[in-house]
């Protein structure tokens, strides 16, 4: 019952998405993924990602055929339209394969294996549906926030430092060779999470179910959630609002060379095509969630997990995709979120509800901030800056506090019972 739920519930809000984007004459998630049943694919990895988790509850002869015809299919596709001269990608296979799974769940399983396998079809695909749905999600902050916010949030970013100037001139200094490791960090999050999230479901093909709570589920409601705060609080970051890839519609092309000097912030109109994807970062976001699952991995994924961590957050600011003020607000809302996944896995309590709680009313504070108080920050940066630190660390601290006791505790092993020595007859 709780799964139909959840299955209808999200299929309402992509009907809702579908139907908003059409308001904008563009094509929405639905149609989006629809489409790649037969177009070209916008991502094959995502859709081979997609596969993948779907494959969790099969079994590996099933598993080796699922793969061997998503190649196959991928094989046919791409002959066809090298024939016929039509965009040349691949993943279709992929998604066939998927539905595939889906019809005999639907027709050759029953019971418990019905279940099992939709539930890895589901998971599968809304993977796919979550990507195309962040897309949409850009397009419509596009057409419908004409005026950003930035002059806010840079004014406001002078309490931490100006990160994104500083960190963006660094990575100039380290020439093409930093910069090359910072693209493959941030562009290759997504695979990371993959990774970690297949070692979380490793064994549910074995036991026949999945986890209470593991990364892909809360990576997913991260990116449904995330896109709609870019709503409430439009921004396209330093290197378009301040930089050479804003164009005309820059104030000037100054990161990260030169601070601006802006005086009372106020609204400024942007272009109907950047994305306003800055507040929260959504890759510091799904980086932390990524770094505190890794912690229960083996060493190397742990330290995978505080790499990607720190090269996702040196590579948000030094490329000027957002500024310190996104980071911080990042991380709040990715442990807000994380908190809330685990608490409806394990049970609402009082201790949930108040991390929960507290998380949202830190984050809420955090954008009432930046958008009401930028020049009172600046202007004391000795007082706000340490202050927005402290906010951050005590969600990170609750967080941690409270989990540690969530988790169960070993029990220390039962000692044997001394045997207490019989007298033998003849020595009394």
């Amino acid at each position: 019952m709780l799964w139909a739920t959840a299955g209808v519930a999200t299929l309402g809000f992509l009907i809702a998405l579908e139907y908003a984007a059409r308001r904008y004459g563009l094509p929405g998630p639905i149609t989006n993924q629809a489409r790649e049943v037969i177009f070209a694919p916008g991502s094959g990895p995502l859709l081979y990602a997609g596969l993948a988790l779907t494959m969790v509850v099969l079994t590996w002869r099933q598993r080796l055929l699922s793969a061997g015809a998503a190649i196959g299919i991928d094989l046919v596709f791409w002959l066809v339209r090298w024939a016929v001269g039509a965009e040349m990608n691949f993943g279709n296979g992929a998604l066939w394969v998927v539905l595939g799974w889906a019809v005999i769940a639907v027709t050759r399983r029953t019971g418990r294996e019905r279940v099992l396998l939709l539930k890895g079809v589901g998971l599968g695909l809304l993977l796919v549906a979550g990507h195309k749905t962040g897309d949409t999600w850009l397009l419509i902050t596009s057409k419908t926030r004409r005026a950003v916010l930035d002059q806010y949030v840079a004014t406001a970013d002078h309490a931490l430092g100006d990160p994104s100037w500083l960190v963006g001139r660094i990575v100039d200094a380290t020439g093409p060779i930093g910069a090359g490791v910072l693209h493959l960090v941030y562009g290759q999050l997504p695979l990371a999470a993959a990774l970690v999230g297949l070692y979380q479901l490793r064994r549910v093909a074995v036991e026949r179910g999945f986890p209470d709570h593991h990364l892909v589920r809360t990576f997913l409601v991260i990116g449904l959630l995330g896109p709609a705060i870019y709503m409430v609080f439009p921004v396209v970051g330093p290197v378009f609002a301040y930089g050479a890839d804003g164009g005309h519609w820059a104030t000037a092309d100054l990161w990260p060379d030169t601070l601006p000097s802006i005086g009372t912030p106020q609204p400024m109109p942007f272009d109907e095509i950047t994305p306003r994807n800055c507040m929260p970062s959504l890759h510091t976001a799904w980086a932390t969630t990524l770094f505190v699952h890794s912690r229960k991995g083996s060493r190397a994924m742990r330290f995978a997990g505080a790499f990607w961590l720190v090269g996702t957050v040196c590579a948000t600011l030094g490329f000027g995709y957002h500024y310190g003020a996104d980071v911080v607000a990042g991380v709040v809302f990715a442990l807000t979120i994380e908190a809330a996944m685990r608490s409806f896995a394990r049970g609402w309590d009082r201790s949930g509800i108040q991390l929960v709680a507290y998380g949202a009313m830190v984050f809420t504070v955090l954008l009432v901030s930046y958008r009401y108080l930028p020049q009172e920050m600046a202007d004391r940066p000795w007082l706000f800056g340490p202050l927005l630190v402290l906010a951050m660390i005590s969600v990170v601290t609750g967080y941690v506090r409270t989990t540690r006791r969530w988790d169960p505790k070993a029990a220390p092993a039962r000692q044997p019972e001394p045997q207490t020595a019989e007298p033998q007859p003849g020595l009394v």
